[in-house]
């Protein structure tokens, strides 16, 4: 997980109690600290992290720090490495969740209004230790205020997380980097990271040195090649990448390609991702940031980038800047949304009013396969009338030109879902139309047909032979295909 306190992050401590000995700011550094023996100030022994005076009145000390994001919090680090006989022996944290402008106005030393969450009870530190504890709280926070009872040093505070960031304060015509960690952007997999960590190349502004950035030990083996994978902040189109070398002078790759994949973003394996060209092969330079826009292959939405380099080497920063997909959701803000919304966003999967209705009374949703299985029960739990509903909400597989018109909310969806049919010449197209024609006077309903991956001419055969079905058996044919229909929908709303 990602440490929404670290410095490098953009985190930062805005108020103590008391740092006498050591400055407060040390807590959010990188690392666990280090000891130099023989190293003092005019204060006293000079320590690597935050460190109070004796206390000799009642009370505590405290630190008050902001977030680089705001972000859920999973766990917290409270490390009181080199902190041997002056470790304090409890610890506790609050936290509260403020906007920008209502945290400016706060005195940290004297506000009283403040509505703080305890979100870590007093818990034991040892001398000279990491102590890992888990947050069982999943709300969205800003600040956190550190407590140690009654005084001492800490070396560093991590709190690991995930960025919350609310996307609905994006416009859809906002560019933003969507790769930025700060934006929820996260390195998931390379395949090597032998001098520096992956999770260093979308981190915020520009490398410090060498060690900050991905870079691969020496590929001896010929033809071989290095990649990352990036789990873009959130599902969007990318018009402008920035792969920069910074401080990599004899050791930068040689050239790059990236490409991208649209998949599930709660699973972070991409097994089985199919990976779509997004930059052909471009020449890299030491020490330098490269900027490529108009070599940009497609303006299709991605979830996922894989980075390739070659033959290895290292690189400083990765910047994706594109704009956001204003369709998809993630599961947990599909949980959250205002009734009317989400039937709204629900109803692009089926036109059953009643089954969208369904679901909605069906939230929260714990898992993705809990959303699909629920769809499915309220789907086949519906009356005719509600399948007929959903039904008319497609348009005949094809007549292409309808989806301009009639069906704009599905446009989109539908048209690739029948994308091969505009493959087929005008014989088959016409004896498509035909035949649907025929099948709606017969059958009182369009023809319905899980139409991903099938040519025109498969659809034709489909449709002739279900055809010659009776009106029972086939509208039973088309509840199943609407039920796949309405599962890849979903999958494809689902961040």
């Amino acid at each position: 997980m990602t440490d929404l306190a670290a410095e490098r992050f953009g985190g930062k401590t805005l108020a103590c109690s008391d740092d006498f000995f050591a400055e407060m700011e040390n807590l959010l550094k990188p690392g666990r600290g280090v000891f130099i023996p023989d190293k003092y100030t005019d204060r006293g022994k000079w320590m690597d992290g935050w460190e109070s005076r004796r206390k000799r009145v009642a009370g505590h000390d405290w630190c008050v720090l902001q977030l680089g994001a705001e972000g859920v919090v999973y766990g917290v680090d409270i490390d009181t490495n080199h902190f041997l006989g002056n470790h304090p022996p409890f610890a506790s944290i609050e936290a509260c969740r403020l906007d920008p402008a209502e945290a400016e106005k706060v005195d940290w030393h004297s506000d009283g209004t403040l509505a703080w969450t305890e979100i870590l009870p007093k818990s034991p530190l040892n001398p000279g230790s990491q102590h890992f504890y888990p947050v069982k709280s999943r709300e969205k926070w800003t600040h956190l205020k550190l407590h140690i009872y009654p005084d001492g040093g800490v070396a560093r505070l991590k709190v690991y997380g995930e960025v919350a960031k609310n996307w609905a304060l994006v416009a859809p015509d906002e560019v933003i980097d969507l790769a930025a960690a700060v934006n929820g952007g996260k390195a998931i997999l390379c395949n090597d990271e032998f001098f520096s960590h992956k999770n260093n190349i979308n981190m915020p502004n520009r490398g410090a040195n060498m060690g900050d950035g991905w870079e691969t030990k020496r590929n001896r083996t010929p033809g071989n090649f290095d990649w990352l994978i990036l789990r873009l902040a959130r599902k969007g189109q990318i018009r402008k990448i920035v792969v920069d070398t910074r401080h990599f002078k004899g050791n930068y790759p040689d050239r790059c390609k990236l490409e991208g994949c649209v998949f599930p973003m709660d699973d972070d394996s991409c097994a089985g991702a199919v990976w779509t060209p997004l930059l052909p092969e471009m020449k890299l330079q030491a020490d330098a940031e490269h900027v490529f826009e108009s070599e940009i292959l497609t303006q299709q939405p991605f979830t996922h980038v894989r980075l390739t380099i070659f033959p290895d080497g290292g690189v400083s920063r990765l910047r994706l800047f594109g704009t956001v997909d204003p369709e998809a959701v993630s599961l947990a803000e599909l949980n959250e949304l205002p009734a009317a919304l989400f039937l709204e966003k629900i109803g692009k999967c089926c036109g059953a009013k009643a089954w969208a209705e369904k679901l909605l009374a069906a939230r929260p949703f714990p898992s993705r396969q809990e959303l699909f299985e629920k769809a499915g029960e309220a789907w086949f739990s519906c009356k005719k009338a509600d399948w007929m509903e959903a039904f008319a909400h497609h348009p005949r597989i094809g007549d292409v030109e309808s989806l301009k018109q009639k069906f704009a909310a599905t446009a989109a969806w539908a048209s690739k879902e029948q994308g091969r049919v505009s493959e087929a010449d005008a014989t088959v197209l016409e004896e498509l139309k035909r035949y649907n024609d025929l099948y709606f006077d017969k059958f009182g309903f369009i023809f319905i047909v899980f139409a991903t991956g099938k040519s025109a001419a498969e659809m034709l055969a489909i449709l002739k032979t279900r055809y010659e079905n009776d009106p029972v058996e086939e509208v039973l044919n088309a509840v199943l295909e609407q039920q796949k229909i309405t599962q890849l929908r979903l999958e494809k709303l689902l961040l």
